[in-house]
Formats: C-alpha cells, sequence, structure tokens
C-alpha cells in the first residue's frame, strides 16, 4: 500500500485542500451531510454546484466517488504513489478505488480510509476481503467504551482502524486476520497521526500472552452457513455464535486486573432462554458482567438483513441462499438471533457480578460511562447489611421521579424514578423506596433515613429495612444512588 512517507504526503495534500472534517462539514451544512449518511450523493452534488475549488475536487473524488480531471490534482505530491497503490485510477480522469473520509473523535481528527460504500441506492456485491468504513456499528461501539485515559488497549478485529482513532490509551495493538484491513488502517492511522501497533492474525492469536487494560470489539459475529465467498469482515467463519463466545470466554486471559471487555455483537436464541446461554458463557470468566440484548430479529429479518447487505438483492441466486441459510437456522436450533452489548469487568471479585438482561429502550448515548459505573458500583452494592446501611447515599442529580395516576386522587397510582443520563433506566417503586430514596442527599446514614420513613408510615422499622435493602441495593447497581 502506502509506505509512511507517502501517507505524510498524502496529509499535507488533503490539508492544502481543506479536506477536513471541520471545513467539510461546513461547506456541505447539515441537509448535505445527512443525506450522505443515508449514501445519496444529490445533496451534496447541489451543494457544491459547479465549484471546481480543491475542496470541490476531493469531495467529489474521495466521497462521491465521481471522476476528477487528472490536471486539478497535479499539484498533489501524493498522486504517483496513489496510482502506484492502486487507490486511484485513471489518465486523464481519476477516479478512486477507496474511500477517504474526513473523521473526528475526542482523541483525533483525520481520515478513515476503506473500501467505497455503495451509494444512490446501488447494489453491489463486495469484495470477499471488503473493508468496512464508518458504520452505525462502528459508531455504536465507540460509545459503549468507557472514557478516560488507559495504559494498554487492544482493538480487536480493527478493519479500518475506527476504534483506534476513539481509543484513548498510551499503547494501542490493532489486529485484524484480513491483511486489507492492516493496509487499509494504517493509512487511517497514519493520517490521523494515531500510533498503533498492527497485527495479522485470528482473534486472540495475535497477542499470544499479552494483557491489556481495555479490549473493544466489533467482531464479524454474523451467524452464517459456511461459504467460500464469506465476506471477512462479518462473517466469522465460526459454527453458529461460536465466535463470539471465543470473543467473551478467551478474554480474561488478555485482560489486566479491572480491565475491560466491550462488545457489539450477536447470539443465537434456541430453546434454551438466551440469558441461560450467555450466562454459560460469562460464568467460567470469573468477570462482573453486563449484558444487554438491543433487539431480537426472527430468522426471516435476520436472513433478509444480510443478504441485503450482500449485495445479493435482486441475484439470481438469493432465493437458494435465502433457503441455504433457512435450512442452517433450523439444522442448528437457531429460533432467532439477539443483538447487543456485552462488558466484561476483570474484577477479581470472589463472587462476580452477572447481570444479562433485555433493554431494547432508548439510551443516551454515549453510554461508556454507563458501564464503567455499573461496574464501579458493584462493590458497594454487595456491602454487608450493616456497612450498607451505614453509608451516605446521594440520589444522583440527572434522577427524575414522575409520578402518574387519576387527576384529583390524593396519591399517585405509580410513582417511577427515571434516569436522564446513560441507560435511561425507570423503575417503578412504593411509597416507602421512593420515601427513602428522595430523603438520600448524603447528610445521613441510610439506616436513619429508613428508621425515619418507618415512623413516618407507621410501620416496623426491621420490617421495612428488610423489604427494601434489595431493591436499594439494585439502585446502587443502575447508578441511582451513588456514596455521598
Amino acid at each position: 500500500m502506502l509506505a509512511p512517507a507517502d501517507i505524510d504526503r498524502l496529509r499535507a495534500d488533503l490539508l492544502a485542500a481543506d479536506y477536513t472534517l471541520d471545513a467539510v462539514s461546513d461547506r456541505l451544512g447539515e441537509v448535505a451531510l445527512a443525506g450522505l449518511a443515508r449514501n445519496s450523493t444529490m445533496p451534496v452534488v447541489r451543494a457544491l454546484g459547479h465549484a471546481d475549488d480543491p475542496q470541490a475536487d476531493a469531495i467529489r473524488l474521495w466521497l462521491l466517488q465521481r471522476p476528477v480531471r487528472a490536471a486539478a490534482l497535479r499539484g498533489w505530491s501524493s498522486l504517483d504513489a496513489l496510482r502506484a497503490a492502486g487507490l486511484l485510477s485513471g489518465d486523464d480522469e481519476l477516479h478512486a478505488t477507496v474511500e477517504l473520509k474526513p473523521h473526528g473523535s475526542n482523541r483525533s481528527s483525520g481520515w478513515i480510509c476503506s473500501d467505497q460504500t455503495p451509494l444512490d441506492g446501488r447494489s453491489t456485491r463486495p469484495r470477499t476481503d471488503f473493508v468496512l468504513g464508518a458504520s452505525p456499528a462502528s459508531t455504536t461501539l465507540s460509545q459503549l467504551v468507557p472514557p478516560g485515559p488507559v495504559g494498554r488497549a487492544l482493538d480487536l478485529g480493527t478493519g479500518c482502524g475506527i476504534q483506534a482513532l476513539h481509543l484513548d490509551a498510551s499503547a494501542i495493538v490493532a489486529t485484524d486476520l484480513n491483511p486489507r484491513a492492516l493496509d487499509l488502517a494504517r493509512i487511517s492511522l497514519g493520517l490521523s497521526g494515531v500510533p498503533a501497533e498492527l497485527r495479522l492474525g485470528s482473534l486472540y492469536e495475535p497477542v499470544a500472552d499479552d494483557r491489556f487494560d481495555l479490549i473493544v470489539t466489533n467482531p464479524p459475529y454474523v451467524i452464517s452457513p459456511p461459504s467460500p465467498d464469506r465476506l471477512v469482515y462479518r462473517d466469522g467463519g465460526f459454527t453458529g455464535d461460536d465466535l463470539m463466545r471465543e470473543v467473551v470466554t478467551g478474554a480474561p486471559a488478555h485482560l489486566t486486573p479491572d480491565g475491560t471487555l466491550v462488545v457489539l455483537g450477536n447470539w443465537a436464541v434456541t430453546a434454551q432462554p438466551w440469558t441461560e446461554r450467555l450466562e454459560g458463557w460469562l460464568r467460567p470468566t470469573g468477570c462482573d458482567a453486563l449484558v444487554l440484548q438491543r433487539e431480537l430479529l426472527d430468522p426471516y429479518a435476520y436472513v433478509e438483513l444480510w443478504l441485503a447487505d450482500a449485495g445479493l438483492v435482486g441475484a439470481p441466486e438469493y432465493d437458494r441462499r435465502y433457503a441455504e441459510w433457512l435450512d442452517y437456522f433450523d439444522a442448528a436450533g437457531i429460533e432467532g438471533v439477539g443483538m447487543g452489548w456485552l462488558a466484561l469487568r476483570n474484577s477479581g471479585r470472589e463472587q462476580p457480578r452477572l447481570r444479562v438482561e433485555e433493554w431494547p429502550h432508548a439510551v443516551h448515548q454515549p453510554v461508556g460511562q454507563a458501564f464503567a459505573d455499573f461496574f464501579s458500583a458493584l462493590p458497594s452494592a454487595a456491602l454487608p447489611d450493616a456497612e450498607f446501611l451505614a453509608q451516605r447515599w446521594e440520589l444522583r442529580p440527572e434522577v427524575v421521579q414522575e409520578t402518574i395516576g387519576t387527576p384529583g386522587a390524593a396519591d399517585p397510582q405509580h410513582v417511577v424514578l427515571r434516569q436522564q443520563t446513560g441507560f435511561g433506566r425507570a423503575v417503578e417503586v412504593d411509597t416507602a423506596l421512593a420515601a427513602i430514596v428522595g430523603a438520600c442527599d448524603g447528610d445521613l446514614p441510610l439506616g436513619i433515613l429508613v428508621g425515619a420513613v418507618a415512623g413516618l408510615l407507621e410501620v416496623d422499622p426491621d420490617a421495612l429495612r428488610d423489604e427494601v435493602l434489595s431493591p436499594l441495593r439494585r439502585l446502587v447497581e443502575d447508578g441511582y444512588l451513588l456514596l455521598g
């Protein structure tokens, strides 16, 4: 591909053309950018009009996949290297063979180099070693990662390198089994000024005995029948959801104490409850875990989704491939596919906490801090009763109370505590629990508050304590209550 010096020259050319995230965003405006997010080029074409300045030519070449006159790029010092590497083709008119998209994160501002996104409704069959660019999945994964600097981080299955651009780490290792992915990731990272060690190989093979403070991955999790033309970026070649299981069960050997694994993926739903299946993966790891199933697809919807992704809609073999996929699911006893988020923390606790639940509700992205808060709260939530009651708890400021009832009634029928950040959880509480939580301002120990509420309600304080201890621990786990 491109040598480091060529990448430096390309960066200089892109900057000289003012082809940066801020400059391009300012020029195109919200409507054109929204169109591009839908993979529609017409809003951008209209925004550019007949302009022939360097920035407009760069947008047409790298984003719109339109030809540009070679004379317009004669000043680019990277032109010969781009042609030699096959990233540009043509003589009088130049065509890009990859996508160079301006990209920004909290850590860096640069560009992502990937294979081209099908635009304007075109249905194309990607090459088997296709390298996906920025996608909803990659954007979501970056928002699941707990914020804050870490020591060493592993981007497992880096693809075009987009996750590494977001990692706040002193050292980054990025792996992939697709050599082409590493070639393009090297360009992405080089252009964006993010140093990383790139290693070729599958899953944890390239990192041997290395350990990391953070592992992030959006692995090729698609559950698909064996195929000689499988798409490496999404089809891992494993049976069923074995690839996801390998990612999860293999992580502890590569996590430092208190190291975290964050995964976006999917899993098979069979006759066995899916929560039990995943707990079977998680329990042997000895790690705390939080799994949220965000969506459940029936086999038909799942197969249609990925057949369309492969550009097979309308193809002669569409029905055959559809039937083969359904037969594969039937033989494996797969009744549906769950899609969601999974996080592990190598806490070293004697009794790790496993939470596996459905959460299809709206969240407040980014939720990385919510994952971090969950793991941080577990030791406090598990304190012995006496210590738990002796703590001074404080209601998180972002929590609001909602009451629902008949207009004019003396008391509400329902009282709900709702988070306005993170996972956006909501929980219904009774009068006593609402009163206790509402009084948690960090001044008095919890035991005193429970006794005071018992007195107000004229109930036995010991009985009330026993009744509210479990839900209060859950409120601590879920981030409603913080140590004052």
